[in-house]
């Protein structure tokens, strides 16, 4: 029985890149040897086994087999006798198939994985990929975490893929794990320019698709259309915050609900996003923490595009606003969105509104910390609000405008 490195730590150790774990392979090993060893079984249609000093996955090595349309139909072969070369054909990508053997201290490489990684290309293995629709979501996902381009056979492989229709066998629960870990990428955008290139973009985001057919006032935005400018928003936030990548991704997803016969103008798209991030989050089952924070910057991301003596009333509502949210670092978080909104334009833009922009921002952060010292429970009204909500003679909405008046009241007590 030997053990190999596997998958991503190894690809990643070539890179020069820390690895966030490591993965084994089993070679010539049966379930009752492992158990043996004292090692913990947690795989249910193939034995996938914890370490039990790191806890790291040790699976066996296995043929995988293709019995049904879903993501999960497949059934597994993982006698002793496979060798590593069978076990590398089930893997999607030539970077991801390289086995590390610790005890001689080199690589086996059987699909020129390290010719690729050194190329920065992502390569499909075999046929098999075509089995697994969710491997084009790994694409794009790759594309995006690695800073990688694709390979021309693999992205037609794909396109036909997206064309059968193979996505709809995904559940929206898979669909969004793979965009989750995208949005943790500081190249996000390669995410979203993968998926439009291989067609998987119209069938999971249709709404963000729209945006390439939406146009752009030119003198603001000479990229010329409302998805050249998300791309380049998210361009301009570079960051691996998800939630930052989320909103921007969505901030403008509301220009193409917009009336046509005005565009370029895109008047109430802010209001008209956050009622379509609610479609989109029902559809594609968000986490209600992601759903909230992208509907908040959707409606108040234009807040920055105006001088600031015009929007400081908008501003103490923002700052009450960002007080739903669990953290201060939500603020930064709209923060971002905002400046992203503000750069993701294809010019530099004017100092004067780089100024402005700076000036709101830190006018909303001292307005966040004035609020954060209001203590409501010392107020009388709000002790009042709380009785008649508890008491149902008053909805939770109505609550929660009133606890916002009584905020901006004595926030105006501050300010005086």
């Amino acid at each position: 029985m030997r053990f190999y490195q596997v998958g991503g730590a190894v690809r990643d150790k070539i890179l020069q890149k820390q690895s966030q774990d490591r993965d084994y392979v089993v070679l010539g090993g049966t379930e009752e040897e492992m158990l043996s060893k004292g090692f913990k079984k947690v795989g249910k249609s193939f034995p996938v086994f914890l370490h039990p000093q790191t806890g790291e996955e040790y699976a066996l090595a296995r043929k995988e087999i293709k019995i049904g349309k879903k993501h999960q139909d497949f059934k597994f072969e993982f006698t002793p006798d496979i060798t590593l070369e069978e076990d590398s054909l089930r893997r999607d990508f030539t970077c991801n198939a390289l086995y590390f053997d610790e005890e001689k201290n080199e690589v086996l490489d059987f699909h020129n994985g390290i010719e690729d990684i050194n190329k920065r290309i992502l390569r499909h293995i075999s046929a098999h990929f075509s089995e697994d629709p969710l491997r084009i979501l790994r694409m794009c996902r790759f594309a995006a975490q690695l800073n990688f381009e694709v390979a021309e056979e693999t992205m037609d492989l794909c396109r036909q893929m997206v064309k059968n229709g193979e996505l709809k066998n995904l559940s929206s629960q898979r669909i969004w794990n793979e965009i989750e870990k995208a949005l943790h990428c500081k190249r996000f955008d390669k995410f979203i320019i993968t998926a439009r290139e291989c067609g998987a973009l119209q069938n999971i985001f249709p709404e963000i698709e729209k945006l390439w057919s939406v146009p752009e006032r030119l003198d603001y935005h000479p990229e010329g259309n409302s998805g050249e400018h998300t791309l380049l928003s998210i361009r301009a936030a570079s960051t691996e915050d998800a939630f930052v990548n989320f909103g921007t991704l969505l901030h403008d997803v509301g220009k193409g609900e917009t009336n046509p016969q005005k565009w370029p103008s895109h008047k109430g798209h802010d209001i008209l996003g956050d009622k379509l991030i609610e479609i989109m989050a029902k559809r594609m089952h968000f986490p209600t923490t992601y759903t909230k924070f992208a509907r908040f910057c959707a409606l108040n991301h234009m807040v920055s595009h105006n001088p600031l003596i015009k929007v400081k009333k908008q501003l103490m509502q923002i700052a009450i606003g960002l007080h739903n949210f669990p953290q201060k670092i939500y603020l930064q978080r709209f923060i971002a969105v905002m400046s992203a909104d503000i750069h993701g334009r294809d010019y530099k833009i004017p100092m004067v509104d780089e100024n402005n922009f700076n000036d709101i921002a830190r006018e909303l952060q001292d307005l966040y910390d004035k609020v954060s010292a209001i203590k409501l429970q010392t107020i009388p009204e709000f002790r009042e609000l709380l009785t008649q909500l508890k008491t149902h003679k008053i909805s939770r909405e109505e609550f929660k405008n009133q606890k916002a008046n009584l905020m901006l009241n004595e926030i105006k007590k501050i300010q005086h």
